[in-house]
């Protein structure tokens, strides 16, 4: 499952989750390929006391009428866990997604995600080492994926869907299980440590 959110800033323990996307992916492991499931998909704007700042708008496009007739985020974050299952969530610079969606769940929900998570941008970098891209916009322009309304979780997470196709082929040559595909992202997270 790829997914993005939108969010109230950049704060993880303070700001505010708006919006989650989500898109179901289908793995064949044998023939080592990758197919985004559009049909399988999820967007949720959660509902908010106070909309977020104007500044804050401008570059989600989440206006304060659709804050502020969201769904409940109880039932948002019931629905998307849901929606989600057991599955892997894979999103660009996942530590943030999982930080809060982590949070918000815990605190309207009572527990946590069992769910393993992969950082796209690990597993981009792990393929293609020799490639400086570090940003989403870096990445992208890289392989010459274009998403016509950035920082809109929906087509944020068509974006990641596109990136994560563009390095299949070469997860697929040294991974057959989604334990293999964190193990890789993971390697490449540990060597960006040292």
């Amino acid at each position: 499952m790829v997914l993005d959110v939108e969010t109230s800033g950049l704060d993880v323990a303070r700001d505010r989750l708006l919006a989650i996307a989500a898109i179901g992916l289908r793995v064949d492991w044998a023939r080592g390929r990758l197919d985004v499931c559009l049909g399988d998909s999820f967007e949720v704007v959660l509902r908010q006391e106070q909309a977020s700042s104007r500044d804050n708008i401008l570059l989600h496009g989440i206006g304060v009428q659709s804050q502020r007739e969201g769904l409940d985020p109880t039932e948002a974050l019931r629905a998307f866990e849901a929606f989600v299952g057991e599955a892997p969530l894979l999103a660009f610079h996942s530590a943030f997604d999982e930080a809060l969606i982590g949070r918000h769940v815990r605190q309207l929900l009572g527990h946590r995600l069992a769910n393993p998570w992969v950082d796209i941008e690990h597993l981009c970098a792990a393929t293609h080492p020799r490639v400086r891209a570090r940003s989403l916009d870096e990445w992208m322009a890289h392989f010459g994926i274009t998403c016509p309304k950035r920082h809109q979780a929906a087509a944020d997470t068509l974006a990641e869907c596109e990136l994560l196709q563009s390095v299949w082929p070469a997860v697929a040559k040294e991974c057959r299980s989604w334990r293999q595909v964190r193990r890789l992202a993971a390697s490449r997270r540990w060597l960006a440590a040292h």
